[in-house]
């Protein structure tokens, strides 16, 4: 078991962190609000490069974790969307929860946010490229997408998993593989195996910057494997 004392960024508060199995990036919580490393991780950058989040405008494709909950609760300009196929894109769901959205086609506007966060989506786009440069879109200048993906292959190339064709057949070059899904009970397939060269990927296709963080500080609970934080930034004019 790894038990630790600190302060947890998501809730904020005096903490014990810990752990009764080996693989931390799941089970290693916050008793205080229940988050896990990677939530932390991501919390303890935005807060450090954004201090302010309360007040931008910030859009979180498929939310699912402790920092959603915080953004939506505490942010009063925070838009959350899901890849919902049963309700239009564009569209609220009829719960209200979340609006519809497709990550490689949105229909925001350009420059509608200061801040985008996804939370382990990446590793289930089939077209990350189309999702980099929407992203970048309706971001404002100056604006960073935050976001967290395991990087399985660290220094090796990224690979494909699977693939789909223009008429919706999947590919699989890889045993298939899901993750759990906020929305869908039978998971999200995993299309890609992402490394470090993920940053290089994101500036051919969409022009951001993207700054890999890694952070092990067992005061703040944030040690796992795969539990490194991007941040890729729309760079203004000033900056080209």
């Amino acid at each position: 078991m790894l038990k630790a004392t600190g302060v947890c960024p998501v809730c904020e508060q005096a903490t014990e962190f810990k752990s009764e199995n080996p693989w931390l990036r799941d089970y290693f919580i916050c008793v205080k609000c229940g988050s896990i490393p990677r939530e932390r991780a991501l919390a303890a950058v935005l807060s450090e490069l954004r201090p302010n989040w309360r007040d931008l405008e910030i859009h979180e494709s498929s939310p699912s974790s402790r920092v959603s909950a915080r953004l939506a609760r505490e942010c009063g300009t925070y838009t959350a969307t899901q890849y919902d196929l049963s309700t239009p894109f564009g569209t609220m769901s009829p719960d209200g929860g979340y609006r519809s959205e497709d990550l490689e086609a949105q229909t925001f506007a350009d420059a509608s946010f200061d801040l985008v966060i996804t939370q382990d989506v990446f590793e289930h786009i089939f077209h990350p490229d189309r999702a980099a440069r929407e992203i970048a879109r309706t971001l404002r200048p100056g604006g960073l997408h935050i976001f967290t993906v395991p990087l399985v292959r660290k220094a090796q190339a990224s690979g494909r998993r699977a693939t789909i064709s223009p008429d919706g057949a999947i590919t699989h070059l890889l045993p298939a593989e899901y993750h759990q899904n906020p929305i869908d009970a039978s998971g999200s397939l995993v299309t890609v195996d992402w490394g470090y060269d993920i940053a290089g990927h994101i500036l051919n296709w969409s022009g951001m910057v993207t700054t890999i963080y890694s952070i092990d500080d067992l005061s703040r609970g944030i040690r796992a494997e795969f539990n490194e934080v991007l941040v890729s930034s729309k760079l203004m004019v000033a900056e080209l």
